[in-house]
């Protein structure tokens, strides 16, 4: 039996929010099976659990934020999009994340240090099936005509692989890959794509700031981009950083679905808000998928039965 995964022991890290600036602190825990991945507000007079799902997410402007039945009003955690990229780099199934502010700590701005974290704690085998969400039919979600266009698509598949396509009209972005193409077949995320950090530009710091957004940003915990050229140091750390960024954000906001998906994603220029209405699309057709287990698990699909090697 391919089985569910969580973690031996817990861990923690300390960092700021990418958007609030605000210092906040994180416990990663175990978590019994069938339990999914649940965030809990413990700086809370009432601490409030949020379980992620796709109806959890109130709010996708330049991150994924969730809050209790996706109420805006409730407790929110924002930014989970990289902790959710390495929990389903790793197939970790069940998790409870403690944190003690609204939204999760950037750190260096990839999934590269989560992974670091999930691994140091170690991952535990369960005794219950590992459930995917099995992709039966095209869904594809558009958005805007011409230039402007978007879009988003799930098609059948036995494994799971990712195409993305960007398109910044930037000088400093054009000169790296627009398209890359990741199987998790080839069991390589955290060599691949974990690393791929978030990016900004320096024309949008005022706009975002005036928003709140962008308070905990640097150079730190971002690629920072100008007219002409990344203002970073030491520069890209892949060839095609940029998209691989937007591959490894697909990434976790899909895995917000609850459960691994046995599918192609293809996307052009799409984002937060588009991936998640593409989840929604997929739900609301229950002939559109079904939820998949594997009792042996040599049927599994190549690279989602090993565990991924430690550090």
């Amino acid at each position: 039996m391919l089985q569910q995964r969580t973690l031996k022991s817990l861990t923690r890290a300390v960092g700021v929010g990418l958007h609030s600036g605000q210092r906040v602190e994180l416990t990663l825990r175990p978590a019994p099976p069938d339990t999914g991945i649940v965030f809990r507000r413990v700086d809370l007079a009432q601490p409030a659990d949020i379980p992620v799902r796709p109806d959890s997410v109130c709010d996708t402007r330049m991150a994924t934020t969730i809050s209790p039945g996706g109420d805006p009003g409730a407790p929110k955690v924002n930014t989970i999009e990289h902790l959710m990229s390495a929990c389903a780099g790793l197939g970790l199934d069940n998790l409870y994340v403690d944190i003690t502010a609204e939204e999760v700590p950037i750190l260096d701005g990839s999934s590269a240090a989560f992974v670091y974290l999930l691994q140091s704690a170690g991952i535990e085998l369960q005794k219950a099936p590992k459930k995917f969400l099995r992709v039966k039919k095209p869904v594809e979600v558009r958005e805007g005509e011409g230039r402007h266009l978007k879009w988003a698509r799930l098609e059948p598949h036995h494994g799971y692989k990712l195409a993305f396509e960007i398109d910044f009209d930037h000088p400093a972005v054009d000169m790296t890959g627009q398209r890359v193409e990741f199987d998790f077949a080839s069991g390589q995320y955290k060599r691949d794509i974990a690393r791929a950090r978030t990016f900004g530009f320096t024309k949008d710091v005022e706009m975002m700031r005036s928003r709140g957004l962008g308070l905990g940003a640097s150079m730190d915990n971002a690629i920072v981009v100008d007219d002409h050229r990344v203002l970073n140091a030491d520069g890209l750390r892949y060839d095609d950083e940029f998209v691989k960024h937007k591959i490894l954000d697909a990434i976790g906001d899909l895995y917000v679905a609850g459960h691994p998906l046995l599918a192609s994603y293809t996307a052009y220029k799409s984002g937060h808000a588009l991936n998640n209405q593409l989840l929604r699309a997929l739900l609301a057709q229950p002939d559109a998928y079904e939820i998949a287990t594997f009792a042996d698990e040599r049927q599994a699909p190549r690279g989602l039965a090993e565990l991924a090697p430690a550090w």
